[in-house]
């Protein structure tokens, strides 16, 4: 299954997927597309598909009927890729799913790493893939992330040799971007209706809506699992504006200490009659022995922490 197996494994980190490229593709000039899936949303992955065939069979790509993904149902996307799947002859696509993970700690990292950025970086990896498996890229066609001029000037001096072409709306002007967003989308709709939550939620409710932020249905279902100490479960993209609002509103609150403070934490924890976050790694190591209130969060065991006295 094109969208299976090493992000289910697990979805908290980002993976590849691909197909076999085909020998022709090794031998004849081709063009590529690159569109991506899940940029807007808050929950799920973002994924970024490219889609190559040779230029002497592009217009191939037409008789298969591909468009915009946007512009179809979820069968009729899913049923375009099984016939791209049965022209593996002269077709090849490679994916890359990030997750929501991934993007969430990108953005929010000491150093800024935007979704632009990402993007920009997550489409120039796939095409230095295509080129390092040895397909014989000659034209690039890349639904703009930004303006449009000046990602094109990037991705050609990057690629020299290579004739690019960034547009806005790529997926509805050229059939090879088109074939690309089909294959990024079914994708990422895969990777949503199947999600395996790492968390014990017990029975989750799927019913997410449309995942963008300004559906009630996905705001509904954001508040229903927000935890108030650890915030959302990992299908959410944690650094959406949404996100932090709903957990400024409703999580618990955090008293921070300046660091030029004259007060240590402990110290100031204890004249709120708070609890220093320390205080919940003072246990001896290994965890200590454990029973009734004082069990280890889901969130320490799920990610395998343990408490340490020494370093």
């Amino acid at each position: 299954d094109a969208s299976a197996l090493p992000f289910e494994a697990d979805n908290s980190v980002s993976c590849r997927l691909k197909s076999q490229i085909p020998d022709i593709c090794r031998t004849e000039d081709c063009c590529l597309g690159i569109d991506e899936a899940g940029r807007g949303p808050v929950l799920g992955p973002m994924v970024y598909g490219i889609c190559f065939c040779p230029i002497s069979r592009k217009e191939e790509l037409k008789d298969l009927k591909v468009a915009d993904s946007k512009t179809l149902t979820e069968a009729e996307r899913e049923a375009l890729f099984e016939k791209m799947d049965e022209a593996k002859s002269y077709v090849g696509w490679a994916l890359q799913v990030l997750s929501p993970n991934t993007i969430s700690n990108s953005m929010l990292q000491r150093t800024k790493y935007n979704l632009n950025a990402l993007s920009h970086d997550t489409a120039i990896g796939l095409v230095q893939h295509a080129l390092d498996c040895g397909v014989q890229l000659k034209e690039v066609f890349v639904d703009t992330v930004g303006p449009a001029d000046k990602y094109e000037d990037k991705l050609s001096k990057i690629f020299p040799g290579i004739a690019v072409t960034v547009r806005p709306k790529a997926d509805s002007l050229f059939p090879i971007v088109s074939a690309a967003s089909i294959c990024a989308k079914v994708a990422r709709d895969f990777a949503v209706k199947h999600w395996r939550f790492g968390e014990d939620l017990g029975e989750v409710d799927a019913d997410y809506g449309s995942g963008y932020p300004s559906d009630p249905k996905t705001k509904a279902w954001l508040l229903r699992y927000l935890d108030p100490v650890f915030g959302y479960p990992q299908l959410v993209r944690f650094s959406w504006s949404t996100a932090q609002t709903l957990m400024d509103s409703r999580g618990v609150t955090v008293h921070w200490d300046d660091d030029d403070d004259d007060e240590d934490g402990e110290k100031a924890a204890q004249r709120r009659n708070n609890r220093s976050m320390l205080s919940y790694f003072s246990a001896a190591a290994g965890g200590g022995s454990q029973s009734g209130s004082n069990q280890t969060h889901r969130f320490f065991s799920d990610r395998k922490l343990k408490s340490l006295d020494t370093l």
